[in-house]
């Protein structure tokens, strides 16, 4: 009897786990892309800075990002953006050095090899921690003068989620990830409220509903009494407004309809999708590791010489 109370207590713990680390993982994408939406705000020159930034953020050029938001930062020593920036780049980094990334494309019940994971770099936890306080600095100053500064808010949103999304997807800490995710989602829905024609801003509820529509009803039903919103046919509906009207958020919401297409089965549309994502972001190598699965099992060969995202004509297998 108290080995099956244990392996109950497991079981639940397991799925509350499982639930925070999709909310951490659903809005660490979606606080690295509303990272890009205030930049539409700034001047020209600046916005040329963060949008390259972001840019190499989506090709995992983790260096070249960081050069860019250190260069934002020195033209712009007050804006918040620069420092939070930065601190999106520190968390990805480590998500992709230890391969969080690629799990999410995972739709077959294979389990992802622990053996190449790593443990947390605790160098780099010590920059990403700067780079936010740094960032929770430079808002609070802005907000001191003016509550409804639109840069220092969303920074915030973003400090908050990248905080939350450090502590459970890189050091598995989910109970206290959950406070800094709900504070962060709070805000941000505060603030789509009040913009109904920004079609990137649909992004973060097509996310939210579809990747916990994945999971099972014992585990949504955590999720909703926590706030979130799982409704799969919601979620679909905003993330292909976001793929077919959206900006800066287009491809990210590609990304959400690539999953949703491989976990429906429906691989073609998959590979659709996945291919015009890898001619966009060429140095981005989980996409181009995918595509190529994508290729092989649909028995789709490249012209000899051409790499996976090159967009050559690509030829059915013999």
């Amino acid at each position: 009897m108290l080995n099956q109370n244990l392996r109950q207590e497991n079981a639940r713990s397991g799925k509350i786990k499982n639930a925070v680390r999709t909310l951490a993982f659903a809005t660490g994408i979606l606080t690295l892309l509303l990272g890009v939406m205030p930049a539409h705000a700034q001047s020209t020159t600046g916005t040329s800075a963060l949008e390259a930034g972001y840019r190499s953020v989506y090709n995992l050029q983790f260096d070249q990002a960081h050069r860019a938001f250190a260069e934002w930062q020195g033209q712009h020593p007050d804006d918040p953006m620069g420092p939070v920036s930065d601190a999106a780049v520190y968390l990805f980094s480590e998500c992709d050095r230890l391969h969080i990334l690629e799990a999410q494309f995972v739709t077959d019940g294979k389990k992802t090899d622990k053996s190449i994971q790593l443990t947390p770099d605790p160098a780099v936890k010590t920059q990403f921690e700067a780079a936010l306080e740094k960032t929770k600095t430079l808002s609070d100053a802005k907000l001191a003068k003016d509550p409804k500064d639109l840069t220092a808010i969303f920074a915030r949103i973003l400090m908050d989620g990248l905080h939350g999304d450090y502590l459970a997807l890189v050091e598995d800490k989910d109970r206290d990830a959950l406070k800094y995710l709900k504070q962060s989602r709070s805000l941000a829905e505060t603030l789509i409220a009040t913009n109904p024609d920004n079609y990137d801003a649909y992004l973060p509820i097509g996310v939210e509903n579809y990747m916990t529509s994945l999971k099972s009803s014992a585990v949504r039903w955590l999720l909703r009494a926590g706030g979130a919103q799982t409704d799969k046919a919601t979620g679909l509906k905003n993330l292909k407004i976001v793929a077919e009207k959206g900006h800066y958020l287009a491809p990210f919401a590609q990304v959400f309809l690539v999953i949703a297409a491989l976990r429906d089965h429906n691989k073609p549309k998959a590979l659709e999708l996945m291919e015009a994502l890898a001619q966009q972001f060429p140095d981005n190598h989980v996409y181009n590791h995918e595509l190529a699965q994508l290729r092989q099992e649909a028995g789709v060969t490249v012209a000899t010489g051409a790499s996976a995202s090159t967009g050559a004509v690509a030829q059915p297998g013999p």
